[in-house]
């Protein structure tokens, strides 16, 4: 059993820290206004700590599971943070969705300073974190990474060696453009037939039959059907901040992504109109009442 450090106690860091701890695990989390409620992991046994600095120097793996690149440097490289804690040979698995340059650049002042590193990405949802089922798309050095598969299983089902660090992370990005772009076009799809008069369950079901079938649309159809968003618990901010990266990628690698930047382009616009922080499903209500140019 290893002593077990997280930062980023959200909606999927609660299910990632529920599991660890049903398997037996250490657990240490750090306290953040962002964490969801920690009662039942406190009373399950988790401890709490109140520096990532503080957090680094006890434990010998440490899960992060925060928004993005700017939470992440700024929790490793920080004033108090990991980097200023760390003992030699920590490893740090890196859960969030990240820009990929900034991972290489962040893993070489791990190693450089005694550590371990591994981006660890999820895919699925946080009924699947919660159930231990999460899909893990893991860059790193493949000898560490079959290490370090037992303590991955522990709240994964699926998981994929991608290639060395940053390789994570790349294949998230895309993961996530295709999976958020698919839903980004049905949710425009869905407004031009509520505008059209076209009837929701008509819609789903032709769809369902056709070349419309997939996890896009049955994300989608609780909220289609009756305005349930339990389908996508993901917020039109955190689509925009994963197609902007995505975005990002594809310049870097000069490739092309046109549709990408429509995509990021919906998503931003979506985000002036509304709360960012509400959840996918919503984007169809606000693509529905806007008016076209």
């Amino acid at each position: 059993m290893k002593k077990i450090g997280m930062i980023g106690i959200g909606m999927m860091g609660h299910g990632i820290a529920s599991n660890l701890l049903k398997h037996g695990h250490h657990l240490t989390v750090l306290e953040h206004p962002g964490n969801q409620a920690l009662d039942a992991l406190l009373a399950a046994g988790v401890h709490t700590c109140r520096s990532a600095k503080a957090l680094a120097s006890q434990v010998e793996v440490l899960i992060l599971c925060v928004t993005g690149s700017p939470q992440v440097e700024a929790v490793l490289m920080g004033e108090d943070g990991v980097l200023q804690g760390m003992r030699p040979g920590t490893l740090i698995i890196d859960c969030s969705t990240a820009i990929p340059t900034s991972t290489e650049k962040l893993a070489q002042r791990v190693i450089a300073q005694g550590g371990q590193f591994l981006d660890s990405p999820m895919t699925r949802t946080p009924k699947e974190a919660a159930e231990g089922r999460l899909n893990l798309l893991v860059g790193g050095d493949p000898e560490l990474f079959e290490t370090c598969k037992p303590l991955l299983s522990c709240f994964a089902e699926n998981i994929v060696h991608a290639g060395p660090i940053g390789a994570g992370h790349r294949m998230k990005l895309l993961h996530n453009y295709v999976s958020l772009g698919m839903v980004t076009l049905l949710a425009e799809a869905a407004a031009c037939a509520q505008r059209s008069g076209v009837d929701a369950q008509t819609f789903v079901d032709v769809l369902a039959m056709g070349g419309g079938w997939g996890a896009p649309l049955e994300r989608l159809k609780p909220y289609l059907l009756d305005v349930d968003h339990s389908g996508l618990r993901f917020s039109m901010a955190n689509a925009l901040k994963d197609l902007t990266y995505y975005n990002e990628m594809a310049q870097d690698a000069q490739a092309d992504h046109t549709v990408a930047a429509a995509v990021k382009r919906t998503l931003a616009l979506a985000c002036q109109e509304t709360d960012p922080q509400t959840f996918l499903p919503e984007i169809i209500s606000v693509i529905a009442q806007r008016q076209a140019h």
